[in-house]
């Protein structure tokens, strides 16, 4: 039994043309706003209001950062502005550094200490077995 396996899965569907459902709705929702202010607001203010959400509209229709939807970047901005902050600043010197690295890596290693007589004798037994 064969199956179709899908493929082109990350890329949107053109539904409105060349344009996705979401950049449909990003810029049909900006183009709404825009009426809205244009018929309620003088002309003056409005043009002042529109183009800025004109802009915005676009680019989370079209605009890409990183190859990551504009939507994304603003996302992670405003989770940045108004998420909690902790900065933490120790000083250590390198001398204590150095020590504990090194105190970890014995640690780690688990190498066993030898004393004289036992290292004497593994050398005489690699001795003897070279030998034969």
């Amino acid at each position: 039994m064969q199956f179709e396996v899908p493929q082109f899965i990350e890329v949107e569907d053109k539904i409105f043309g060349p344009l996705t459902l979401k950049q449909f709705i990003y810029l049909a929702g900006g183009a709404g706003v825009s009426f809205a202010l244009y018929s309620l607001l003088p002309i003056f203010i409005s043009i002042l209001l529109i183009l800025p959400i004109l802009l915005l509209s676009v680019a989370l229709a079209f605009y890409k950062k990183d190859n990551r939807p504009f939507i994304l970047v603003i996302e992670s901005a405003v989770k940045y502005l108004l998420g909690n902050k902790l900065y933490i600043w120790k000083k250590e010197t390198k001398k204590k550094k150095n020590k504990e690295v090194k105190e970890n890596v014995v640690k780690q290693l688990n190498i066993p200490k030898l004393s004289e007589s036992r290292l004497k004798e593994l050398g005489w037994s690699l001795d003897i077995q070279n030998e034969n």
